[in-house]
């Protein structure tokens, strides 16, 4: 592998990192993001069990159709 190709994978993941930070900084702001039907909460007197289920499905389905629009030859 050269240094330029290196570099470009490099610079490629460090904007995924940044883009994913800027996510998760105003993750809190979307409306219903981890508040949706079908998202398992289960509360005792002593612990909480959160499984974002619903969310997960429906962030990989937008991610699935997000990258084959970007990634398509």
């Amino acid at each position: 592998m050269s240094f330029q190709t290196m570099g470009k994978f490099l610079i490629f993941t460090g904007l995924i990192i940044v883009i994913f930070g800027v996510i998760l900084m105003f993750a809190h702001k979307i409306p219903y993001l981890g508040k949706l039907p079908g998202d398992i909460i289960i509360r005792r007197k002593t612990f909480t069990f959160y499984f974002p289920l619903v969310t997960c499905l429906l962030i990989s389905i937008v991610l699935t159709i997000l990258l084959n629009l970007i990634f398509r030859k």
